[in-house]
């Protein structure tokens, strides 16, 4: 019986080694170095600049911040937009009735008077991502107790974000 299971084991360990995690958060500045390679290879058209310019209009114009944290797409001059069914799903749920289970059957407005009006929900947009990455750990070189080191990041951080944010009319985060 143990060889049975030793055999199956070492089985599974060799089938995934030739496995590669291509998944996560890319940072956009560094797409030309990191990504455009593969992306090209698998057929991306679009240059790096073309997506992410942080003078100039590109890709990363188009999509949004919805709500507390999904992606979003604009689509239309007039800022409609797509996200996913679960980003939505708190303001499809208020909106639906016995009458109109929009959570079941969907919601289409023929026009601008049929929208249903979404009070608090926000759109951010991205303006600029920089790396700061330097400035934090040059604060924490000194720090090695790890709840120290924790609180003291938050602190730059905060730091930072206020210092972006005072003098314009942008949220830093």
């Amino acid at each position: 019986m143990k060889k049975v299971f030793y055999a199956i084991l070492v089985f599974l360990l060799l089938s995934f080694t030739g496995l590669k995690a291509d998944e996560g958060m890319w940072l956009l500045p560094l797409l030309e170095q990191l990504n455009l390679a593969d992306m090209k290879e698998l057929g991306s058209a679009l240059s790096a600049d073309k997506i992410y310019n942080i003078n100039h209009s590109s890709l990363k114009d188009a999509v949004v911040i919805f709500g507390e944290g999904c992606t979003g797409e604009i689509v239309s001059d007039d800022g409609l937009l797509f996200t996913n069914h679960h980003c939505g799903f708190g303001q499809i749920q208020y909106h639906s009735t016995l009458e109109h289970d929009y959570l079941q059957d969907g919601f289409w407005a023929t026009s601008r008077n049929q929208e249903l009006p979404n009070p608090g929900l926000e759109v951010r947009f991205l303006i600029r991502i920089e790396d700061v990455t330097s400035c934090v750990m040059q604060e924490i070189s000194g720090v090695t107790d790890e709840k120290d080191r924790h609180n003291k990041v938050s602190e730059i951080i905060n730091q930072i974000e206020k210092e972006a944010s005072d003098s314009n009319k942008y949220e830093a985060s």
